[in-house]
């Protein structure tokens, strides 16, 4: 027998098929009553299914599509299937928020979304009803929440950040409204997350180098955390994270999260003597002459956070692949600032 979810999932189907806004709304809305009650094999299923559907479903019900397409996929629908749709339509929504921030009165604080359609107030601020593309720009606004969590959904999966990004577009598109808005920095993470990077790393306080692969990591707590794991205590001295730090940030224990209770170990540094901020990403480190050169401090006070991954489902590795030479240590510092 057919479940109450593929049945509605079937249902939006021919609505969405035969162009019946009504019947295809009813049953986006009755998604919300039967998705809990799926199987995971059902929500895979149902995955690539709805996604197929969304380039033919409007702007405004789109966002909330979205969302349900992300959650198939974290519960085992196909991510590769599933992303291009979602990651066009995310594109158009950023577009659209963008033309939305450019738009509104600067002397008003911009509008924060709800699920419910932009205020006719908000669409009147930039430009009015009667112009298609302010009714546009006040949707891409209000869906560009939904666009994030869904496209972040897909864009947990190394197989979909390789087959589709990047996308200059969309990063480009998003930092301008993160500039202008402070939205969009988790899913701006997300399009920056590096896989399998070559990464050189030395210890100025010992001189010691490394070579190192890193892919899937979120943010540079999380890198942090990995690289004291990787080098503490069999190469360099310190405090090792606990196992449980350590899988809350690989996603061996995909729920885990816990207090990093040492200090930081290292103060992460780029060959011109910047910091790296924790806060940023790993995408942050510079290249430098064809790889990305870390150094490694000692930290200039105590620092704690939660052990953890920036995007719950994404997996993340840092590898030591070897120790570096004397000699190869000394030719990479020969690229910092104040070594030669």
């Amino acid at each position: 027998m057919t479940s109450d979810f593929l049945s509605t999932v079937a249902a939006f189907e021919a609505a969405v098929d035969r162009g019946d806004g009504e019947a295809a709304l009813s049953a986006l809305d009755r998604f919300r009553e039967v998705f809990g009650d799926a199987t995971d094999a059902e929500a895979a299923l149902a995955g690539p299914r709805l996604a197929a559907a969304l380039p033919a479903v409007p702007a405004g019900p789109a966002g909330l599509l979205g969302i349900l397409v992300g959650a198939c996929v974290e519960r085992g629908a196909d991510p590769v299937a599933c992303a291009p749709a979602v990651l066009d339509k995310a594109e158009t929504a950023v577009a659209a928020a963008a033309e939305f921030c450019r738009r509104w009165p600067g002397e008003q604080d911009l509008p924060k979304p709800t699920l419910a359609d932009p205020p006719a107030a908000v669409v009147a601020a930039v430009g009015g009803a009667d112009d298609p593309v302010a009714r546009g720009a006040a949707l891409g606004w209000w869906a560009l929440p939904l666009w994030e969590r869904a496209a972040g959904a897909v864009l947990s999966h190394e197989e979909v950040r390789r087959a589709e990004l990047p996308r200059p577009v969309l990063t480009d598109v998003l930092a301008e409204v993160h500039a202008a808005s402070g939205a969009g920095q988790w899913l701006l993470s997300a399009l920056k997350v590096l896989d399998e990077e070559r990464l050189v790393v030395v210890h100025r306080p010992s001189g010691k180098g490394f070579e190192m692969t890193m892919g899937g990591i979120g943010d540079n707590f999380q890198l942090h955390t990995l690289l004291a794991a990787a080098l503490v205590p069999d190469h360099l001295p310190g405090a090792r994270p606990d196992a449980a730090a350590i899988a809350a940030c690989t996603g061996a224990d995909p729920q885990a999260s816990t207090e990093y209770a040492g200090a930081g170990v290292f103060n992460l540094v780029a060959p011109d003597g910047t910091w790296i901020w924790n806060e940023g990403t790993p995408s942050d480190i510079p290249v430098t002459e064809g790889v990305r050169l870390l150094l490694l401090d000692p930290p200039p006070y105590q620092r704690t956070w939660t052990a953890g991954r920036l995007f719950p489902g994404m997996r993340a590795h840092l590898t030591l692949e070897r120790t570096l030479s004397e000699a190869e240590v000394a030719e990479h510092l020969t690229t910092v600032r104040g070594h030669g």
